[in-house]
């Protein structure tokens, strides 16, 4: 299936792991030039000799604390014209409210929700002043299916699913699309560790993290692939007729009301 992707321009924060470096791989095969922009140059480095090797379309990075509104700014500025935003920077841990303060909840909707928020608001600006677009934004399924153990995590999705239906009933009048994704559990390393952590508090023994997986949809997670493919197909042509909708990928576990 053609895309029609060839030759655009996407920006994708968090692009340097897990989704985000899936969706760069998935876009770079369908001809986007990337911009990658994580706050680890280690990390931005190993993803670009990887992207490199594999494909042959352009990809550049950018180290950058999206938190940050003066480093937030300077990659606006160096990287105005692009064709595509993913939001895809934060993760924000888990904790009930008596577990969690006011500096993690601070700090992790800083990068997080006022990330995404700020980045929209300022390449929205510039999208319409071309009158095309397309910002997507990867948030995560328990925003709809929230978790009081996840408390900051649950609220923060839950404000971005708001804020990409509020913002993209209307940017379509200026040419520019805004959407979103919610994964369910997704197969990347901050997933590992989460069960880890979990198999650590239920059993006291974090090698049986995979158990944590068994009733999930098909007895497993999705792999970051199978995320990155429906971004690709959403921040296409082939969808210029959804704005200001959240996409469930979770392999029906919204329907359970329940993550496990």
């Amino acid at each position: 299936m053609n895309l029609n992707l060839a030759g655009r321009k996407a920006l994708i924060s968090g692009g340097s792991k897990g989704i985000g470096f899936a969706t760069a791989s998935r876009l770079m095969s369908a001809g986007c030039n990337v911009v990658l922009a994580a706050r680890s140059k280690h990390d931005l480095d190993e993803a670009e000799q990887k992207l490199r090797s594999e494909r042959d379309a352009g990809v550049q990075t950018m180290v950058v604390d999206i938190a940050d509104a003066e480093q937030r700014d300077r990659l606006v500025a160096a990287v105005s014209d692009v064709d595509i935003l993913i939001n895809n920077a934060g993760a924000i841990p888990r904790g009930s409210l008596d577990a969690t303060n006011d500096q993690l909840w601070r700090s992790q909707w800083d990068l997080k929700v006022f990330g995404y928020i700020n980045l929209t608001r300022a390449y929205l600006s510039e999208m319409k002043r071309r009158g095309k677009g397309v910002i997507l934004n990867i948030i995560g399924i328990a925003g709809e299916l929230v978790d009081s153990n996840y408390v900051a995590g649950s609220s923060g999705n839950a404000a971005l699913m708001a804020f990409t239906r509020a913002v993209g009933g209307t940017s379509i009048y200026d040419g520019v699309r805004v959407l979103g994704v919610n994964p369910g559990p997704v197969a990347t390393e901050r997933l590992i560790q989460l069960q880890k952590e979990m198999a650590r508090e239920k059993f006291g023994d974090e090698n049986r993290w995979p158990e944590f997986s068994a009733n999930l949809p098909y007895g497993r997670p999705a792999t970051p692939e199978e995320i990155a493919s429906t971004v690709a197909f959403l921040v296409s042509d082939l969808s210029s007729y959804t704005s200001g909708t959240v996409v469930n990928v979770d392999g029906g576990l919204s329907g359970r009301r329940s993550l496990i």
